[in-house]
C-alpha cells in the first residue's frame, strides 16, 4: 500500500508501509520516499505525527544489519 501525504512540515513523501503489517494495531512503521537527503520514517498509526529523519547511509547500514541478521557496529 502507497500514498502521498504531507509531514506536518508540508513536505510530501509517497509512503510505504511495513510487508508484514497486518492492519491490527500492531507496531507498524511506514517509509517515506521523495526526499534525496535522508529517509522519512514513520508511526503508520500515526500518520499526522512526527517524521524521523535518517540519512541514507544510516538507513542502508541498518537494513543490511537486518537482512543478514547482524548487529550494527557503529
Amino acid at each position: 500500500m502507497q500514498a502521498i501525504r504531507h509531514t506536518p512540515g508540508g513536505e510530501a513523501f509517497n509512503w510505504r508501509k511495513s510487508s508484514l503489517s497486518n492492519g491490527e494495531g500492531g507496531d507498524c512503521l511506514e517509509v517515506g520516499r521523495g526526499n534525496h537527503a535522508s529517509v522519512p520514517i514513520r508511526d503508520s498509526k500515526r500518520p499526522h505525527g512526527p517524521v524521523l529523519l535518517v540519512r541514507n547511509a544510516a538507513w542502508t547500514a541498518f537494513l543490511g544489519a537486518v537482512r543478514t541478521g547482524d548487529p550494527l557496529s557503529s
